[in-house]
């Protein structure tokens, strides 16, 4: 049961702030509207002239080296010279400025055409309208802007080419006219040629057949123009619409996306990316493939040399010594020397290929040079490390290419390569050591050898030791041979490490922009803007405006909301008389219980901050309503400033409240019968003082009202404002109750603000607010009526003055 009723708490104060929220904004209805159709007004408009995009894709497959494709058997012995991907930095690859610049060059997206549009072709053919949209056409032309200009990049005759893109200057609007029969071009006064390079005040360029041209292409019944861009805002424009994402986490598959004016403009970049990138990649796998095959061929050439001088050699001995035949021993011998002067000559070379790769690494200085092979050197720890160290240097290249040199991304890379090297010059030391040992070991080996071979004739022993070289390099150009074979075999069936899954395919209906997207946009800027405009209004409004405002500012009670009258009629209530004002003046008789006001504490006086917030009209109605009730009420009209009742009741005011305080006439004298209501009598103010405030401090104030009490039900006292004087705080301590009036509108909140600050020091007596002049929020209007308006007025009124027979006490 708790939980409900907690539930149901929390439902109450979600229905009460969305009902605050209605209440708050629903009056200005009116405004929202003018909003909403503005706005609505401004989509159709943007619907009208905005360009649609279409979404081009394309799909390509990247040989990833964590989520690779296994490469067929065959496949894979002919490409000896693959190299492994990383899927990350092949989707910045094919977002690099050089390749994205190439796509711009090849497609000449530096010189797009435009079919130029008319701004008044889809309004109504008047004079007026005709002359003030040619005027805004030209003043847009002038500034280089076509209004409605359509892409041709399909239907234009012509394409246009820059001998130098790089240096074209950026030029918004160039007219031309295409001459079918005479194959020109036209610009202005002059005409150029198809095909050939011609000097304009543009630059050098060259105007070509547009091959995207069919012969049942729509043909553009307005102006053709052509633009010039600089390529890099073309080349930025493009990366910032590319978009290229992996299908999937498990896949090495890419998304190439671009979003385009003209579908076959945004597949013809997508598939000229994808072209250049294959050729780039194929481009880099020759290189390396072309290094390896030089170094192969000069190996092979220096050991052929060597291998033919040792033949020779032994062709002279044999001639000379006329050493024909070996004895078995010697061939026993000969089998083991071989093998192990072989074993010296494969660990000569491992030595060699080793001083190679040292002098490539501590020589690199981050070129695209290409690193030497580590043929015979079969440390997979130095291979992995060599290869680790090209990938390293390909993407310096590559990012080289799209990024500052002193970009983070650069950097990293450049560590990385400074960190791997020690590690490589670490391995070829530890393998030369190695090496060096087993060659000490064979050599003393074979020095044993040597030993024994003393004991064969020395013929026999010669023969032998120039044999063991024949065989040795015999030995060398074979290998050198077969891997000479496999890099030119590899060489010449090079294939690509990746493969176009998609050609660029577009979207049949434009993605952009969306016309239910675009109305929601625009209803949801209109309401924000009338919400703000609304908040900001009654934000910055420095008159109350809520009953909240009045409770935010003081802690007195509000006991009574007194709305507007639009009858003008300062009587609001009657004996027959059921309006809503009339109804909320019977309520503030009511309320007066709060504050203990009966027949006894009888005494009720009504003031305000500043003129204007209906204090005089409060205290009449009010003494109205009690009077309704059968109770005797007098109404005192004190406010000796600027009184007001008299004229409400169309009650002389010759004598009055100052006549008494005077002591020219006595209470009896001063006391008038209304004729609004038998049980209420009036008090006027009487002739107006020079000094009212020093007359109310009188000692015969206090034996009026003593008197008056004697007499009536209930006494209820206008008083003067509180702000520009006092005399409230004059008259609160002979009373039992005080109404503070606060206007709707009207009333500052600094005032309010100041209520219990003065309270400390000047004290109104058992004091309640009147929330008075309420007026419905916005545009809206109550039923009852709107709007009762009178003003107290500081000024004294000549009229009155001209009546004053006294002097001022």
């Amino acid at each position: 049961m708790q939980v409900t009723h907690k539930n149901g708490l929390e439902m109450e104060s979600k229905e009460t702030s969305l009902n605050q929220l209605w209440n708050r904004y629903a009056s200005y209805w009116p405004w929202f509207v003018f909003l909403l159709l503005l706005a609505v007004g401004a989509a159709c408009l943007f619907m009208r002239y905005a360009i649609p995009k279409y979404e081009s894709t394309a799909r390509l497959l990247i040989k990833d080296e964590k989520k690779g494709v296994e490469d067929s058997k065959g496949l894979e012995s002919l490409n000896l010279i693959s190299t492994k991907k990383i899927l990350e930095n092949e989707m910045e690859v094919l977002q690099s400025r050089s390749l994205v610049k190439e796509v711009v060059n090849n497609l000449q997206l530096y010189a797009p055409v435009y079919e130029e549009r008319e701004l008044d072709s889809w309004l109504p053919k008047n004079k007026w309208i005709s002359e003030n949209t040619n005027k805004a056409s030209a003043w847009l032309a002038k500034r280089g802007v076509a209004p409605g200009g359509l892409p041709a990049y399909t239907i234009s005759p012509i394409t246009i080419k820059a001998k130098s893109p790089d240096s074209l200057r950026e030029v918004k609007k160039i007219p031309f006219t295409y001459s079918k029969a005479e194959q020109k071009v036209i610009i202005g006064v002059d005409s150029f040629p198809l095909k050939e390079w011609v000097q304009t005040p543009y630059g050098t360029l060259q105007f070509e057949p547009n091959n995207r041209l069919s012969d049942t292409a729509y043909v553009p019944e307005g102006q053709l123009y052509f633009t010039l861009l600089e390529p890099k805002k073309v080349i930025a424009d493009i990366q910032d619409r590319l978009v290229i994402a992996s299908a999937s986490k498990l896949s090495s598959i890419l998304n190439l996306t671009i979003r385009d004016e003209v579908p076959e403009r945004g597949e013809d970049i997508l598939n000229e990316l994808l072209s250049a990138y294959n050729v780039a990649m194929l481009k880099d796998k020759n290189t390396l493939a072309a290094n390896t095959l030089r170094f192969v061929e000069d190996r092979l050439n220096h050991v052929a040399r060597d291998l033919s001088g040792i033949e020779n050699k032994i062709e002279k001995y044999k001639s000379s010594q006329e050493a024909v035949d070996v004895s078995e021993q010697g061939k026993l011998f000969l089998e083991n020397v071989s093998a192990n002067d072989q074993k010296l000559s494969e660990i000569d070379m491992k030595l060699a290929v080793l001083d190679q790769v040292e002098h490539y690494v501590k020589q690199k200085d981050n070129n695209s040079s290409i690193a030497p092979s580590t043929l015979g050197v079969t440390d997979p720890v130095l291979s992995n490390l060599l290869d680790k160290l090209y990938e390293l240097d390909l993407e310096y290249e590559k990012k080289k290419g799209t990024t500052a040199e002193n970009n983070p991304l650069l950097s990293s890379v450049t560590d990385q390569i400074n960190r791997i090297k020690p590690g490589i010059l670490e391995n070829i030391q530890n393998q030369r050591r190695s090496l060096q040992a087993s060659r000490t070991n064979l050599a003393s080996t074979n020095s044993g050898y040597t030993s024994v071979l003393q004991t064969i004739p020395k013929k026999e022993r010669d023969l032998i030791e120039i044999s063991r070289q024949q065989s040795t390099m015999q030995s060398i150009y074979a290998f050198l041979l077969q891997k000479k074979e496999e890099t030119a075999l590899s060489y010449a069936a090079n294939v690509s490490d990746s493969r176009v899954v998609d050609r660029a395919s577009s979207t049949v209906v434009p993605v952009s922009p969306k016309t239910p997207v675009v109305f929601a946009i625009a209803i949801i800027i209109a309401l924000t803007v009338g919400v703000v405009w609304i908040t900001l209004k009654e934000l910055f409004n420095r008159k109350i405006m809520y009953r909240q405002d009045i409770e935010r500012l003081t802690n007195h009670p509000i006991i009574a909301e007194i709305s507007v009258d639009k009858s003008k009629n300062p009587i609001v209530i009657g004996a027959n008389n059921r309006t809503f004002v009339a109804e909320q003046f019977r309520k503030l008789r009511v309320a007066l219980n709060y504050l203990g006001v009966n027949t006894t504490n009888k005494k009720v006086l009504v003031t305000s901050g500043i003129s204007g917030e209906g204090k005089s009209f409060i205290a009449t109605n009010l003494a109205l309503s009690m009077a309704l009730t059968g109770k005797k009420v007098v109404l005192l009209e004190m406010d000796l400033h600027s009184p007001a009742i008299s004229e409400y009741l169309k009650i002389s005011a010759d004598v009055g409240i100052s006549s008494y305080l005077l002591g020219t006439r006595e209470p009896e004298e001063i006391i008038r019968r209304t004729e609004v209501n038998e049980n209420l009598f009036f008090v006027p103010a009487g002739p107006l003082s020079a000094n009212p405030t020093e007359l109310l401090m009188s000692n015969r104030l206090p034996d009026l009202l003593n008197y008056l009490d004697g007499i009536f039900d209930y006494i209820i006292i206008d008083s003067a404002p509180v702000a520009p004087v006092t005399d409230a705080y004059i008259i609160s301590p002979y009373c039992d109750a005080t109404l503070y009036i606060i206007r709707h509108r009207h009333t500052p909140k600094v005032l309010v603000e100041q209520i219990d600050k003065n309270s400390k020091v000047n004290i109104l007596k058992n004091m309640a607010i009147v929330f008075n002049g309420i007026r419905p929020r916005g545009f809206g209007k109550h039923h009852y009526g709107y709007g009762y308006g009178y003003g107290d007025g500081y000024a004294y009124k000549e009229k009155r003055k001209q009546k004053t027979s006294f002097k001022p006490v």
